[in-house]
């Protein structure tokens, strides 16, 4: 009897072991997909290359890709040269409205498709900045990142700074993300 117990306490994966695992499969898909990390945030005017992604600083293991840099000037429709740029960056508690894609990072993953209104009627919606609304930090810090409306992004996450399912069982995705801010 002890030698069945101690043989089924050995096959069980700790969440130590299971973590391990994820910054395995993190890192080999980084190399797959031949990803270039960079570890400085890259700067407003930066041109991203396509599979530049930056390691997001404080985080273990979350990467972000800015694809489209969104609205970050807007020009008065009375007064056309004039461009307003302060209210154009994403405060907290505006209300993000997202579409996505989510996919895993094995090889042949099964993608999972919120994009258009064919996909889901309705597009994800949550408070920039409210974990009750949204408990994915890495959304919150992806939004942070894209800083403008209308911008899109891929960003790898990591089980702990993601949705409440994906850290219960320590699984870690890739999403791409585009957002808007209702008004």
């Amino acid at each position: 009897m002890g030698v069945a117990l101690i043989t089924i306490g050995c096959n069980n994966n700790t969440y130590s072991r299971l973590r391990d695992q994820e910054d395995k499969l993190i890192a080999n898909y980084i190399s797959r997909n031949g990803l270039q990390i960079v570890t400085e945030e890259p700067g407003p005017d930066h041109i991203w290359g396509e599979k530049e992604f930056y390691k997001v600083a404080g985080v273990d293991n979350c990467y972000f890709h800015l694809i489209s840099r969104g609205d970050s000037v807007r020009i008065d429709s009375i007064s056309p040269t004039k461009i307003d740029t302060v209210n154009l960056k994403i405060i907290a508690n505006d209300l993000i409205v997202a579409r996505y894609k989510q996919f895993g990072l094995t090889e042949h993953a099964d993608t999972l498709s919120y994009w258009s209104t064919l996909d889901q009627a309705f597009p994800y919606e949550f408070h920039y900045l409210n974990t009750s609304e949204c408990e994915s930090t890495a959304w919150h810090l992806a939004v942070r990142l894209m800083k403008y409306p209308d911008s899109q992004c891929e960003i790898i996450v990591p089980s702990k700074l993601g949705f409440s399912q994906e850290q219960s069982s320590v699984t870690p995705y890739v999403y791409i993300i585009k957002i808007k801010v209702k008004q």
